[in-house]
Order: structure tokens, then C-alpha cells, then sequence
């Protein structure tokens, strides 16, 4: 089976991400190795590469990297990337049932989450020294979200930071097309629904072939995009 991304972008001045705007409709991952656990996986842009990560079945510290080709308008395993990474540190209690990264313009990070409670991170970043992913390195190491509207569902989330805010996202309660956007506040050190976001964005004219169970976004710094695997 073939696997690919159908991908949307934000349209100013609405509230809406739509299929195919400013955007490549469909993108092939390609190259993935045969252990590659589909279900778990997330996506950042650093500022030179669009980045595609995946868990590999099965483990909690092992990731696998993809970044996209523009040559093939793909996204290549080991493309321009460190093809394994691993995350180390990792404090007993947390779940990988879910992840999501970005890249700050100064380090890549990466998020999980304390086990029955999908309301607190659990941070990551990238340590070149190590050449892996640290708990607790060059991060807070637990951050809370709050102001959590009552149809949020955590368990369909994601991240991104845009040049100046981090923020995070999670779809509607049996909603394939209204999610919620948060922002970090500084000055509490918590993600806070609607805290200087748009608090309900909705996605529209998704392909009848998208897996809703689960979402990725990145920031390009020209335009907020939005990812969802095909079936």
C-alpha cells in the first residue's frame, strides 16, 4: 500500500484550512521501512526542510526521519536527515501513544505526554552533542494546558511554532472538521486555548480518503499548513 499526505493550508482572513490551498494536494512518503508504526508520527518544518517523523513499531525511543524532496515531491526516508534518532531520559509515567514536534528556529523539539493526564507535556529537545533527543534539555521539562474547552479531544493533537508563538491544536470530539487552537503564554509557562489564536478553526473539502485519527501541522513561516495521512 502506498502512503501519502493530503495537505491543507490557511487561508488568511478566515478561519478555515483548506485542502490543496497554496499547497501540494497529495505528497507520497516513500522508502519507509518495513516496521515503520504509521499510527504515531508528526512533522516540523526547520527552516531549510519540511521533516516527517514516525515511531518505529512497536518502541517508545526510537524514531525513524523523513524530509521532503522537492525534486520528487516526496517525502524520502533518510532524505537529508539522521535516518534513526533516539529519545532518551524519558521519566517513568509518560505515554508515546501520541507525539508531536517542532523547531524553534533554535532547537527541534519533541512532545509527549504524562499518562492519563493529555493535558501535561512532556518536552524534549535535540542535543547535537548526543545526537539525541534529551528529557528535559534546553526545556521545561512539563508544561500544562489549560482553559481546555469541554469538546477537546486530546487525543487527537498536534504542534507548531510559527516564528513567534508555540502552539498547539487538537480536533473536536467526533468532529473531523472543527478543531481548537492554544498558544503558550509566557508568563505562566502553560498552553491556554485561545490564548492570542483563533480559538475554532475548521478544515475544509478533505478528501474522502483521509485518516482522521490523527493530524500533523508545521509552519513554514509563509503559511500555516495541516496534514492528515491517506487510508
Amino acid at each position: 500500500m502506498a502512503h501519502s499526505l493530503n495537505q491543507f493550508g490557511f487561508v488568511p482572513g478566515t478561519t478555515n484550512y483548506q485542502f490543496g490551498y497554496m499547497s501540494i494536494p497529495n505528497m507520497l512518503i516513500t522508502s519507509a521501512p518495513a516496521d515503520t508504526d504509521w499510527a504515531r508520527w508528526a512533522m516540523l518544518f526547520d527552516g531549510s526542510f519540511y521533516r516527517l517523523y514516525f515511531f518505529k513499531r512497536l518502541s517508545n525511543d526510537t524514531l525513524y526521519q523523513f524530509a521532503f524532496n522537492r525534486s520528487t515531491s516526496a517525502y524520502e526516508y533518510g532524505f537529508n536527515s539522521i535516518p534513526v534518532l533516539s529519545i532518551t531520559g524519558t521519566p517513568p509515567g509518560t505515554s508515546a501513544d501520541s507525539f508531536a514536534m517542532l523547531h524553534d528556529g533554535a532547537n527541534y523539539r519533541l512532545y509527549l505526554r504524562e499518562s492519563g493526564h493529555p493535558e501535561t507535556l512532556v518536552q524534549f529537545a535535540f542535543n547535537p552533542a548526543s545526537q539525541h533527543y534529551e528529557f528535559g534539555y534546553m526545556s521545561i521539562p512539563r508544561i500544562n494546558v489549560t482553559h481546555i474547552p469541554p469538546q477537546a479531544d486530546l487525543h487527537r493533537w498536534n504542534m507548531l511554532f510559527d516564528g513567534s508563538a508555540y502552539r498547539l491544536y487538537a480536533f473536536a470530539v467526533g468532529s473531523n472538521s472543527v478543531f481548537y487552537q492554544a498558544a503558550f503564554n509566557r508568563a505562566v509557562n502553560e498552553y491556554q486555548f485561545g490564548f492570542n489564536s483563533i480559538p475554532v478553526l475548521n478544515l475544509i473539502n478533505a478528501p474522502v480518503n483521509s485518516n482522521f485519527n490523527s493530524f500533523a501541522m508545521l509552519n513554514d513561516r509563509s503559511l500555516y499548513r495541516f496534514y492528515l495521512q491517506t487510508l
